[in-house]
């Protein structure tokens, strides 16, 4: 099992960093995804599901991510979501946003990817930290960039 947790202070608003995390701006993020349909209750509901298609290199992916945590006030957004990806990893992300004043908001990406079976086990182990630290670094870059730009 792989996990991991980094902060960010992003010189933007909360507000602002939040709307990179809504259903019509996920590519924004994660431009791998190709397609993010709501198929069960809505987009700010604990239990709602997405149907997502993932491309990687010719390869496209389709699973299910549900929503296990949604949290939307005014100093304090989170989102917690699970998926299984490839029939062999089960993946677990929080996107955690609080705001620190009127122009600073502090994000928190927090994940674990474990193996659900033989493969997915021996895949992770042939993984490097180092590897994945730098996954996780450019998905703070990203955020960072994109909100930015909001």
């Amino acid at each position: 099992m792989i996990q991991w947790k980094e902060e960010r202070i992003i010189p933007v608003p909360i507000e602002k960093v939040w709307e990179l995390f809504l259903d019509k701006n996920i590519t924004k993020t994660m431009p791998k995804v190709e397609e993010h349909t709501l198929i069960e209750k809505l987009e700010g509901e604990v239990g709602a599901k997405h149907q997502q298609k993932y491309r990687e290199g010719k390869r496209v992916e389709t699973y299910i991510v549900e929503t296990l945590a949604y949290e939307n006030t005014e100093a304090k957004k989170r989102k917690q979501i699970r998926f299984v990806l490839g029939k062999a990893f089960e993946i677990n992300l929080t996107f955690l946003l609080e705001k620190i004043d009127e122009t600073h908001t502090k994000f928190t990406y927090e994940g674990q990817n474990k193996g659900v079976n033989f493969v997915g086990r021996a895949m992770l182990k042939l993984g490097s930290e180092k590897s994945n630290n730098k996954v996780v670094q450019e998905y703070l870059d990203l955020v960072e960039k994109e909100a930015l730009k909001m």
